[in-house]
């Protein structure tokens, strides 16, 4: 039974990643760039609900965490990506409740682990404290979108872009990094496994940057020109 789905569960981490990858490489709006990011929502969701399935029945609490923590940052980051103009919706609030409850189980369950009152399972306390903080700070996001009634222009293409990036990164970095032993013992000596682990991370700045400051990207036009 577990079988299926851990190859369920893995061929839509790898068709994620690659999608991923073809997103961030076409052009910003066109459409290959939607379909390759259609491709990727599903593709995340998929992966993130067998991983939780799977670290359910595992009884591991960090991967059933953070497979929701994939579908939270997937599914809202598509749906800002969707949204152009106009309010809000109850879905909206839920996403809210959601981050704000998932965030406040994983800084406890980290909590409990310092406190030697959990086992580790294999997942430092730190893990569980970082993935937390994640949806703590989504949550509080959400919240401020939801008290202005709504969200568009720049805000809208950051909470698009920062989201869809992370979920990128939990693939990437639990393949990668999490995975090391698939990979050659040359491979893994010479550390080069983090580059792709943490490009994501890496783009997720270079484009939040570029979309908060514009006008640094843009050309002055010459004294003199009319």
């Amino acid at each position: 039974m577990r079988l299926p789905i851990l190859i369920f569960h893995i061929t839509g981490g790898v068709l994620g990643m690659l999608a991923g990858a073809a997103a961030m490489l076409f052009r910003k709006g066109s459409d290959r760039h939607r379909v390759a990011g259609d491709v990727f929502v599903i593709s995340m969701l998929c992966m993130a609900t067998a991983g939780a399935y799977l670290g359910f029945m595992k009884h591991q609490t960090p991967n059933v965490l953070g497979g929701m923590l994939t579908i939270y940052l997937v599914a809202t980051a598509w749906a800002a990506g969707r949204r152009r103009e106009g309010g809000l919706d109850i879905l909206s609030w839920g996403g809210f409740l959601f981050a704000l409850s998932i965030g406040v189980l994983s800084v406890l369950h980290a909590a409990a682990k310092i406190s030697g009152r959990a086992p580790d399972n294999g997942v430092p306390a730190g893990m569980d404290l970082f993935l937390g903080s994640v949806m703590l700070l989504a949550s509080a996001g959400d919240l401020r979108m939801l008290l202005r009634g709504s969200i568009a222009g720049t805000e809208r293409v950051a909470r698009h872009l920062w989201r869809m990036c992370f979920g990128w990164f939990i693939a990437t970095g639990s393949f990668f990094l999490g995975q090391q032993q698939v990979f050659p013992e040359a491979v893994r000596r010479t550390n080069l496994l983090f580059v792709p682990a943490i490009l994501p991370l890496v783009l997720l700045l270079f484009w939040l940057i570029r979309v908060r400051f514009p006008n640094a990207y843009r050309r002055r036009a010459p004294v003199g020109a009319s």
